[in-house]
C-alpha cells in the first residue's frame, strides 16, 4: 500500500441516516456535490466522499463499508495523501483530498474501541471536482497539486 495508485475494489453510499450503506456499481459522482443517492452528497462540502484503503480495513478484521465509506482502494496509501492531493477515478471522475478522514464515536457502535483503533487510519475525506462513472475494478490515482485549492473555497460540512 505504498503506491500513488491503485485499483477501486468496492463503492458504496449511505442513503439515510442510521440506515447501511448500500453497494453500487456503478457509482456516479456529480461535480461540487458527491454521490448520486449518498445523503452527504451538499454543495462546497469537504465530506463529499470518503475513501479508504482494503488492506487497512483488512489489518483491522472489518469489511468494506462497515464504517461509512463511499469508496475502498487496494495498492494506494491514501492516509499519507496531503489536502489538495488530486485523486482520478477511473476515467471521467477527479477529486480533491479535502483532509483526513476523523473516526468518530459512532465507530464504537459497530466494536466497543474501533474509534481510537481508526485514529490516524479513516482514509480521506474529498470534494468531487469533476463527475462521472466509476465501475469497481476502475484504477485510481494520485496527483499532487500546487497550491492550497480546495481548502480555499469548503466548508467544514
Amino acid at each position: 500500500m505504498s503506491g500513488s495508485s491503485g485499483v477501486i475494489t468496492s463503492l458504496q453510499i449511505g442513503p439515510g441516516r442510521g440506515l447501511p450503506m448500500r453497494p453500487v456499481d456503478p457509482a456516479v459522482f456529480t461535480a461540487d456535490l458527491g454521490l448520486v443517492g449518498c445523503r452527504h452528497a451538499k454543495s462546497k462540502s469537504r465530506r463529499q466522499v470518503l475513501l479508504i484503503e482494503e488492506e487497512t480495513l483488512a489489518v483491522l478484521g472489518l469489511e468494506p463499508a462497515l464504517i461509512k465509506e463511499n469508496v475502498t482502494t487496494r495498492g494506494i496509501d491514501l492516509t499519507s495523501l496531503p489536502a489538495d492531493t488530486r485523486l482520478h477515478l477511473g476515467e471521467e471522475v477527479e477529486l480533491w483530498v479535502s483532509g483526513p478522514g476523523q473516526p468518530c464515536g459512532l465507530m464504537n457502535e459497530i466494536r466497543p474501541g474501533l474509534e481510537g483503533e481508526l485514529e490516524g487510519r479513516r482514509g480521506v475525506f474529498a470534494w468531487v471536482k469533476t463527475g462521472g462513472r466509476v465501475t469497481v475494478g476502475d484504477r485510481i490515482a494520485a496527483f499532487p497539486t500546487a497550491g492550497t485549492v480546495c481548502g480555499d473555497t469548503l466548508s467544514a460540512g
